[in-house]
């Protein structure tokens, strides 16, 4: 069998849109790895949220988080891989930010640091719910953002910017996307998220492609945003979901159902159980 590794973003792709996994593509995951193939979560989402619907897949394999800053083994605490953002540049995102009164917040592996509880700290807040102790995200309130990235020096991954105002989004990412050092990618359009150079999907794919001892051949990656699209160029075979932005569709290899209508159960049937 050609295919050994499938990595596989969450929204938009592997969560419908009530995000919920479909049972089809439940049982399609599950033949797939009893045919030795490797499944892993690919997610710009905190590695705890995604460590969660791993569970709910039922891999044991690593998880991609934080656009690629962060790898760790599920099961053990044990970081494969980790690009820290550090205070100085933590502090120069904020001073660029601040230009655009927009809405920003900083993430580590488990928790979300921001200054007022709005838009997807809310959404996460609300997530929580129900969920047992060691799976809920962290929301901190920050009074002072130098004093918080003093205190999270060893942990902040990434940055992700909210904003409905789509002309201000726009000038604000072109502005950070011009400053050397960082990586900019957007997960929706209402987003933009802001990690060190190099950090990527693509770049974290690869790095578990040498993990496993792979060769990118052997890899499908599914996905439907820009964040995605390092990924699907990096893989074997690049597969992009009927729902996915059009430029993301331009650059795959192949494209799937919607994440509504078993995308990702029909891609794993036709390219791994077929």
């Amino acid at each position: 069998m050609k295919y050994k590794l499938v990595c596989i973003d969450m929204d938009g792709t592997l969560l419908n849109d009530d995000k919920k996994i479909s049972e089809r593509t439940l049982k399609t995951i599950k033949k797939a790895k009893e045919k030795g193939v490797n499944i892993v979560i690919s997610t710009g989402r905190l590695f705890i949220s995604a460590d969660y619907y791993s569970d709910l897949i039922g891999v044991k394999t690593p998880v991609i988080a934080s656009n690629g800053a962060y790898i760790r083994e599920k099961d053990k605490d044990k970081v494969i891989y980790k690009s820290l953002l550090g205070v100085e540049k933590c502090k120069e995102i904020v001073n660029v930010l601040n230009k655009y009164n927009i809405y920003m917040h900083f993430n580590t592996y488990n928790s979300i640091l921001t200054r007022e509880l709005v838009f997807s700290s809310a959404v996460y807040s609300k997530m929580n719910e129900g969920l047992p102790k060691d799976k809920k995200i962290n929301i901190t309130l920050v009074e002072k953002w130098e004093d918080t990235f003093n205190k999270y020096k060893d942990e902040i991954l990434k940055c992700i910017i909210i904003e409905k105002d789509k002309e201000k989004l726009i000038k604000a990412k072109k502005e950070m996307s011009a400053i050397e050092g960082f990586e900019v990618v957007s997960s929706s359009k209402y987003n933009f998220e802001i990690m060190n150079k190099g950090v990527s999907k693509g770049n974290a794919v690869k790095i578990l492609s040498s993990y496993y001892n792979l060769h990118k051949d052997n890899i499908i990656c599914i996905g439907d945003s820009e964040n995605d699209l390092s990924m699907l160029e990096y893989a074997g075979l690049g597969i992009a979901m009927k729902n996915g932005e059009d430029y993301v569709k331009e650059n795959a290899d192949y494209i799937t159902d919607t994440n509504n209508n078993d995308g990702v159960a029909k891609a794993i049937e036709k390219f791994i159980l077929d």
